[in-house]
């Protein structure tokens, strides 16, 4: 079973795709409708918010698929892997694929190092678009947010102070004198 994304990324895909439930055509003159979908959106078409929220789900199926195969070689916490198929649901499965931002990521590099190429897809046809680098820090955010799930460590058990205390006096009885 692939991957989901958490509640954090469902949320920031919805907010920043905005619904709207009659096709448009986006900033890149794409035909689009519900929240941000493409593959069947065409002029004059119309849906319900019921729909909108299908489509999302099966095109996220899609771009989950891809972030978890991408990154299979380790394992992002929740929050990771949901700003990861964010911005693979915003700049494509290739886009993300061939990305430094996955790239620096595979490659161990600090989460804060690796919001630097994030904030690079901020343009359509070569224009920078506000509305884009907001939702690269945004989805930045959601990357650098350690997961509520996320495991504490577990304490380190106490030292045994009768043993210690044991091993004291076998010490004092061997050598005759306290280590």
């Amino acid at each position: 079973m692939t991957r989901r994304i958490n509640d954090a990324g469902l949320s920031l895909i919805k907010t920043w795709e905005g619904c709207k439930l009659t096709a448009y055509r986006d900033v890149g003159g794409i035909w689009t409708i519900g929240y941000g979908h493409i593959r069947t959106a065409r002029e004059g078409m119309t849906i319900t918010a019921a729909q909108a929220d299908a489509l999302l789900r099966d095109d996220l199926a899609r771009f989950e698929a891809c972030v978890a195969k991408a990154t299979a070689m380790r394992t992002p916490g929740d929050n990771e892997f949901a700003a990861m198929v964010s911005l693979a649901f915003n700049i494509g499965e290739h886009g993300f694929r061939n990305s430094t931002v996955l790239k620096w990521w595979l490659a161990g590099d600090a989460p804060e190092k690796i919001a630097e190429p994030w904030a690079w897809w901020n343009k359509v046809d070569g224009k920078f678009v506000q509305g884009l680098a907001n939702r690269r820090k945004a989805e930045v955010a959601l990357f650098l947010t350690p997961d509520a799930s996320a495991p504490v460590p577990a304490p380190r058990p106490p030292s045994h102070p009768g043993l210690i205390a044991m091993l004291i006096a076998l010490a004092t009885r061997l050598f005759g004198r306290k280590p």
